[in-house]
Parts: structure tokens; C-alpha cells; sequence
């Protein structure tokens, strides 16, 4: 629904994300091979991302008790800012808010999206989108079918993170912009289930 989204191109502090730590009891082992359902895994990659680049880096994060701490700590120690995901997502006008006033989304997806690349999109990274931020986010396949480059990047690697934070910096207004072009052409709720329900034959 992009009327609830709508918001202005005025930068937020943070490029940030709401997210579970991690995971558990979800990994898979098929044919000697395990893949993982872990996003803590593929963050913990990328956590010198702060220091690469003089913007602020926060994570909205669902960690269980006995990794609080540990968590909070390693975080803090590359220079990220975290606040609890459980609180923040439990009334939608303080979710919403959250997306609103960020400078964008990063964030990774789970190994076993990436490694079978299977097109996979984060219904999340779609309210950033329709709330006109820039979304930076891991390579699932998805941009086999959603534009990439302005507005939405896929990354493999730091590199690539690097690159889009660089592009999105020197334009941000145009990259609000594409983003929420992006939600309106790809996400709107009433091409969505118009096309359902065309197809459904209703």
C-alpha cells in the first residue's frame, strides 16, 4: 500500500536493517553440502563496512539472551549501532518510522538464497523501496527480474557494497527516487493482486 509509505527524499542518519541474528534449526545438509539459514554468517562478513566508508551503519537485531552481549559488543567494536528488532517491530507505526527515517536498507540474505540463487526478495526491502530508500542488499537472483543500479543494488561483494553506497551518496535525492519508481512498478498492491487474481481467472 504506497500511500502508508510515502515520505520525503530528506536523508536519514543510518543505513540500517531489521533483521534476526541468528537463526537456528533451520540449516540444511544435502549430499555432504550444508547451507545455512544464517544471516549473522553472511553480516559478519561485511562488518568493516563501517569502516571503509565515514557513514553511519546501524542493525535493528533480534538476539537471543545468552549472545546479547557477545553480539552487542562485536558490533559496536566495527562501529555499528544496534537497537532491539523484537520492540521495534512489534507496533507498525514504529517499523514504519524506522524505514522512513533511515538513509537506506544494507543488508545480506541467508546462505540459501544466495548459493541457489533462488530469486528470493525481502518483503522488508520492499517497504524501504516504497518509502523511497535506496536499498542495498545480497545477490539472490532477483535481479534477473527487478531493475538494479539506481534506487535497488544486488552485491556479491564489498566491492560491490563500496560502489553502491558511492553511487547512491552522489545522487541520493535520484536514488529516492528510483526507489520508490521501483515499489510502484514491481510492489504496488494493486498491480499485484490484480495480476493474481487476473490470472487466478476473478
Amino acid at each position: 500500500m504506497l500511500d502508508l509509505w510515502d515520505s520525503n527524499f530528506t536523508p536519514g542518519i543510518a543505513y540500517n536493517t531489521i533483521a534476526t541474528w541468528n537463526n537456528k534449526g533451520k540449516d540444511i545438509t544435502y549430499q555432504g553440502k550444508t547451507y545455512y539459514w544464517r544471516k549473522a554468517r553472511e553480516l559478519e562478513k561485511y562488518l568493516d563496512l563501517p569502516k571503509a566508508r565515514p557513514l553511519q551503519f546501524e542493525m535493528a537485531t533480534n538476539v537471543s539472551e545468552e549472545e546479547r552481549e557477545n553480539v552487542r559488543s562485536l558490533l559496536q567494536k566495527h562501529g555499528w549501532s544496534q537497537v532491539d528488532a523484537v520492540e521495534l517491530s512489534q507496533d507498525m507505526k514504529n517499523y514504519r518510522a524506522y524505514i522512513q527515517e533511515s538513509r537506506g536498507e544494507f543488508t545480506v540474505a541467508k546462505e540459501q538464497y544466495t548459493r541457489l540463487l533462488s530469486g528470493w526478495f525481502s518483503d522488508r526491502s520492499a517497504c524501504y523501496l516504497a518509502a523511497g530508500r535506496p536499498v542495498i542488499t545480497q545477490e539472490t537472483g532477483f535481479s534477473k527480474f527487478l531493475p538494479t543500479g539506481k534506487g535497488l543494488f544486488a552485491f556479491n561483494t564489498m566491492e560491490d557494497i563500496l560502489a553502491a553506497l558511492d553511487a547512491i551518496e552522489s545522487d541520493y535525492k535520484g536514488n529516492c527516487q528510483a526507489a520508490r519508481e521501483i515499489a510502484s512498478e514491481y510492489f504496488a498492491a494493486e498491480k499485484v493482486i490484480g495480476s493474481l487474481m487476473e490470472r487466478a481467472g476473478l
